[in-house]
């Protein structure tokens, strides 16, 4: 459930008519909605009620903007973080220290320094040598580095190849079998606290098999970790859990039903759990709003040219994605069409021979699901300055990005004294 839907014929986000943000900010932008943030927000602690006090990590990638970060942050969320820009925008957000996790396969020493120096909950590390980095960084800072193993547990997650991260050929994680000897020689290593284990195998997945059969590897490890004299208390089952993107397919598990999957292979492990979500908390709480420039003949379907563009929302580019294309102000026509944007880039199309309503020259038009791995890919290809970002909540509105002019985006380049 999200909180976009039509008034009077208008498309609304909660109490905001779209065209009013349009008219202010301008197209492309995109909306997010506050209380479809704080809604999955509680549907993921709801389903994850059974549990004792688990931490619910935001997955910062999926939407770093500080505004939601805050938001999600009041709703008692921690967050997974990546990067050093990331821990830090988690941090500016208010997210609570105690609750982050930083995952990622290429941690730089530096890295690891803010996070020791700030605080965290857990490193995920993914290697022996990444191990041996943070010891050297903790020791050197006199703090102990709570960390884990992250594993990749060779499970296929039936989604995109390019979001599949727990397979034996993809670059995560340690692999199984050579866990018992990671865990055993960063045990020996000064300023680690060896405390939990961890495993995320993807992205966008529709089913809770892979990620049960992975889950119970991880028991089977800890286990075995234990009886080694590991003293394994943290267990953080990633995230990955897919969201509706095309009404015309099944729509995946629902945070309920991988909850009790959750509580059942867990039951006996006598660890914290963490989580990961991501796509599953911001995905559907934002939308890109473009207006049409044109509409263009095509040999087999019209293409209707906007001004959002590939570099403002890359995943069908990127990943052939499926997002919903809908009129801001439908008028009860349909028709077959191509959805296309300005760049130079034949890659640059949302939709092919998309049914969809019917529009014309300036119509506005929204792409739905586009809370998640969005604006977060964006960039300034063809020189486009990057898209902004307006978050509302109930009545009122506030632009939490803005769009840079042009001459701002120009003046970022600099020319050397020889060119002059």
């Amino acid at each position: 459930m999200d909180h976009f839907n039509l008034r009077h014929g208008i498309a609304h986000c909660e109490d905001v008519p779209l065209p009013a943000i349009a008219d202010a900010v301008g197209t492309p932008v995109y909306v997010y909605s506050t209380a479809t943030l704080r809604r999955h927000a509680a549907v993921m602690h709801q389903a994850l009620a059974a549990l004792d006090e688990p931490i619910v990590a935001y997955a910062v990638k999926a939407n770093p903007n500080a505004a939601v970060l805050a938001t999600l942050a009041r709703e008692g969320l921690g967050a997974d973080v990546v990067s050093g820009g990331e821990y830090s925008r988690a941090r500016f957000a208010g997210m609570d220290p105690d609750r982050i996790v930083f995952s990622g396969v290429g941690k730089t020493a530096d890295e690891m320094a803010l996070a020791l120096t700030g605080g965290l909950f857990q490193f995920n590390i993914e290697s022996v040598a990444e191990a041996e980095t943070l010891s050297r960084v903790a020791a050197s800072l006199g703090i102990e580095a709570p960390a884990g193993f992250r594993i990749n547990p060779d499970v296929e997650a039936g989604t995109h190849a390019k979001i599949t991260t727990g397979a034996a050929d993809n670059k995560f994680g340690v692999a199984l079998a050579d866990a018992l000897d990671a865990y055993a020689h960063a045990s020996r290593l000064p300023g680690l606290r060896l405390q939990g284990v961890a495993v995320h195998i993807g992205s966008q997945l529709t089913s809770l098999a892979p990620l049960e059969s992975a889950f119970t590897k991880i028991g089977e490890l800890i286990r075995d970790l234990r009886a080694a004299g590991c003293d394994i208390r943290v267990a953080d089952l990633g995230g990955g859990l897919g969201v509706p993107y095309d009404p015309g397919l099944p729509p995946p598990p629902s945070p309920y039903d991988y909850g009790e999957m959750v509580a059942r292979v867990t039951r006996d492990w006598d660890a914290s759990l963490v989580f990961e979500p991501g796509r599953l908390i911001t995905g559907n709480a934002g939308i890109l709003l473009t207006r049409v420039i044109r509409v263009k003949p095509g040999a087999s379907h019209p293409f209707v040219i906007v001004d959002a563009a590939m570099n403002d929302l890359m995943r069908p580019a990127l990943y052939d994605a499926w997002h919903a294309i809908e009129a801001v102000e439908p008028n009860g026509r349909r028709f077959t069409a191509n959805v296309v944007g300005p760049v130079c880039e034949t890659g640059d199309t949302f939709a092919t021979a998309r049914n969809m309503d019917e529009v014309g020259e300036d119509d506005l038009i929204l792409f739905r699901t586009a809370g998640a791995y969005a604006a977060a890919m964006s960039s300034t290809y063809n020189s486009r300055p990057l898209t902004p970002e307006v978050l509302v909540d109930g009545d009122r509105w506030a632009v939490v990005r803005e769009r840079l002019p042009l001459e701002a985006l120009i003046q970022r380049d600099s020319v050397p004294d020889w060119l002059r």
